[in-house]
């Protein structure tokens, strides 16, 4: 069985910061996957918006290139994601994954609120 469980969301103003962690627990050997954050927003899909894998290799979805930093502990097993210049669109439950995602590993998200 294998945990996730995401922490560090909040409401914050446009322009702000958060920073996001999940800490991965169970029969996973974190170290060799390939880890993302994923979120949704109200209404919408959920959809990928970073990924790292083992060796450190970043990826980011357009939306949020250059604002956003994913970064990883595997002495930790924690997934980070470093959210700067956010904005109301960014507003969504974020949740960590491996990639591709597995079903069973889903946790309960972390909210992030961006007022205008």
């Amino acid at each position: 069985q294998v945990q996730l469980v995401e922490s560090g969301g909040g409401l914050v103003q446009s322009g702000g910061s958060l920073r996001l962690s999940c800490a991965a627990s169970g029969r996973i050997f974190f170290r060799f996957y390939v880890m993302g954050w994923y979120r949704q927003a109200p209404g919408k899909q959920r959809e990928l918006v970073a990924t790292i894998t083992s060796g450190g290799s970043t990826n980011y979805a357009d939306s949020v290139k250059g604002r956003f930093t994913i970064s990883r502990d595997n002495a930790k097993n924690t997934v980070y994601l470093q959210m700067n210049s956010l904005k109301p669109e960014d507003t969504a439950v974020y949740y960590c994954n491996v990639d591709p995602a597995v079903t069973g590993y889903w946790g309960q998200g972390t909210q992030v609120t961006v007022s205008s």
